[in-house]
């Protein structure tokens, strides 16, 4: 089947049922999505599928039908997206297992909201989660990526 990752297309020799994030990480050697939970609830293997954030270790590759981007498509090979560079500035890793995922749901909340409360911040991002507990910085992160957007 065909896929089309980061921009680039792929042909893989999988069974349909397979989860998305053995594709990218197994088959294609993508390594950004992590897996977590594999049930859907920690967020660490959040993509965007044709922009909307989806958990890769439910997602049945024979039922992606749009274009995939993963962190590592998420910027431009020369720059940052705004949520990458904010969580740089703001340090929010600690351990950073989780971030990929905090990140991509972050920019998918920002494609749809210019400027996000802290609730929603909270609601799109509770999906996600960080043993660290870096909350505090995510959100801050947050702001400050849709305050870059919004000035271009």
């Amino acid at each position: 089947m065909k896929l089309t990752i980061n921009g680039t297309d792929h042909e893989v020799d999988v069974e349909p049922e397979m989860p998305l994030l053995w594709v990218l990480r197994d088959e294609l050697g993508i390594t950004g999505p992590k897996y977590g939970c594999g049930v859907a609830l920690c967020g660490a293997c959040t993509v965007h599928v044709d922009g909307v954030a989806e958990r890769s270790c439910q997602l049945a590759v024979g039922d992606v039908t749009g274009k995939v981007t993963t962190i590592e498509g998420l910027g431009t090979p020369d720059a940052m997206h705004a949520v990458q560079q904010a969580w740089v500035e703001h340090q929010v890793a600690q351990c950073g297992y989780c971030q990929s995922g905090q990140i991509m749901s972050a920019a998918a909340l920002l494609d749809l909201n210019s400027e996000p409360t802290d609730s929603d911040i909270d609601e799109a991002l509770s999906g996600n989660l960080c043993r660290c507990g870096t909350y505090p910085r995510i959100r801050i992160a947050v702001h400050a990526a849709a305050k870059m957007l919004r000035e271009g």
